[in-house]
């Protein structure tokens, strides 16, 4: 049930892609359409570092079932809404759940299975997302041409209806432990901070799609996202019970995981947004055929992550497979630069350049949480779990931003069907970049196995 819930939001993130041109058809209303992506990502980067503090204190199993009730709910408002407003307003909604699917599947996976056992596992929770994300526009466009776009959201009632019964009556409640204090409480403050500083960093990723007021500029998004961003720094350093410990990015390993964490959002949707427009736009692939063009990262994605599995149960280091990871990564974006440039009109070049990205994505993506929660304290393993998340999620909308922007001036320079090909070059060779500055990071990662790190002398760490 773990795994469907990461189907559930893996979908939702994408399989409106296909069905998007069918509902700006049928559904009056005076609101952009980017509203509809742009709404889901708000309200669901947003919540994930409450959910994963709330976890901390309430528990993994109540904010789990809050959240598959909110995406419940929120599908079925999407699915019955009859103009853009209210399907703006209900995807808001059902990105308020599916916010807290990945992160609380991902951090009950610690109160299920053992220490030598959780690797395996949150390898296939990672797989999961992956394939699922690239699923999304090829379901989506079956569900348009065979039923209608309404189906795009009802297909998840039932099965968030059986995650949740399941789930609530399976998952262990929280074990109640002895209180040491008083008793932790939300930084309500910083909750709200936060809140701001994501929105305001959200909107200015997609300024140029929303057609916000004229007074609302990407210059003041900017400036009031550094502002409260800032301002949360500040109060975490004095909150007696912070949101976010800053203690936790005192330990290098933690830091670097983070780092990761937000470099991986960049090459993912990298190559998952702006492949298909080249495929679709360039040469002149059907959208479901493109989607096929993609399968290569699937593949790379599971079999990696069920090979990552493997490989932390054997105790291989998380360092060296992180490097693995990321030398993957820079051949695959090497390769498609490649691809692009010699053979542009050759999809299945680009397709066999996609296979290595897809290694290196499906190993990183349970490193990251696994170093997160090896070196958490256990009082803070909400919100550690949490932090990865919500950067990836940052990293990918202000990547695939910049790099759109970067798009943009080249093929308005060039022109021309081919200036698309010739413009990706340069926005593969920044994703690339960012990998490459998480290849510096992972030598911070742990480089002995779990059971060395256990057997060593335990050495004082930083405050919580």
């Amino acid at each position: 049930m773990l795994v469907l819930t990461l189907v559930l939001a893996a979908l939702d993130q994408t399989i409106l892609s296909t069905a998007l041109p069918v509902m700006a058809r049928e559904l009056p209303g005076g609101w952009p359409l980017a509203w509809v992506f742009s709404a889901y990502l708000l309200a669901a980067t947003v919540v994930i570092a409450l959910y994963g503090r709330l976890a901390d204190l309430l528990g993994r199993k109540p904010m789990l079932l809050l959240a598959i009730g909110l995406f419940l709910l929120g599908s079925l408002a999407c699915g019955a809404s009859h103009d853009l407003r209210q399907l703006v307003l209900a995807r808001a909604l059902q990105g308020a759940g599916g916010g807290g699917l990945m992160t609380l599947a991902m951090l009950t996976v610690p109160e299920l299975f053992a220490p030598d056992q959780r690797g395996r596992y949150q390898a296939l929770l990672g797989a999961t997302y992956g394939v699922s994300t690239m699923l999304g526009p090829l379901l989506g466009g079956a569900l348009v041409q065979y039923l209608s776009w309404h189906w795009a959201f009802w297909l998840n009632v039932p099965l968030a209806a059986l995650a949740w019964g399941v789930l609530a009556l399976t998952l262990p409640p929280k074990q109640a432990s002895p209180q040491q204090g008083p008793r932790p409480r939300i930084d309500g403050l910083g909750a709200v901070l936060l809140a701001a500083a994501l929105v305001s960093l959200l909107l200015a990723t997609q300024h140029d799609r929303l057609n916000l007021p004229e007074r609302v500029s990407l210059r003041v998004l900017l400036a009031l996202g550094a502002m409260f961003t800032l301002g949360f720094v500040w109060r975490q350093h004095r909150a007696a019970h912070p949101l976010l410990p800053l203690s936790l990015f005192a330990r290098a390993a933690y830091a670097a995981a983070c780092f990761i964490g937000l470099t991986n959002g960049v090459a993912l949707y990298a190559a998952v947004v702006f492949l298909p427009q080249h495929l679709q736009n360039g040469l002149h692939l059907s959208p479901t055929a493109s989607a096929w063009h993609l399968l290569p990262l699937m593949a790379g994605l599971t079999v990696a992550a069920a090979a990552c599995g493997r490989l932390l149960r054997a105790q291989t280091p998380a360092a060296a497979l992180a490097r693995l990871a990321c030398a993957l990564m820079l051949l695959s974006f090497g390769l498609l630069i490649a691809a692009l440039r010699w053979l542009p009109q050759q999809p299945m070049a680009i397709s066999a350049g996609l296979l290595p990205l897809g290694l290196g994505l499906g190993l990183l993506f349970p490193i990251v949480t696994v170093v997160a929660q090896r070196v958490s304290p256990v009082q803070h393993m909400g919100i550690a779990t949490a932090a990865p998340v919500m950067l990836r999620s940052l990293g990918g909308a202000a990547g695939v931003a910049l790099l759109a922007s970067l798009l943009a001036r080249w093929t308005d320079v060039e022109g021309g069907a081919a200036a698309l090909g010739h413009g990706l070059q340069p926005v593969f060779g920044c994703a690339a970049a960012a990998v490459l500055l998480a290849l510096v990071a992972c030598r911070w990662l742990p480089r002995a196995s779990q059971r060395q790190a256990a057997q060593r002398p335990a050495s004082p760490q930083p405050a919580a």
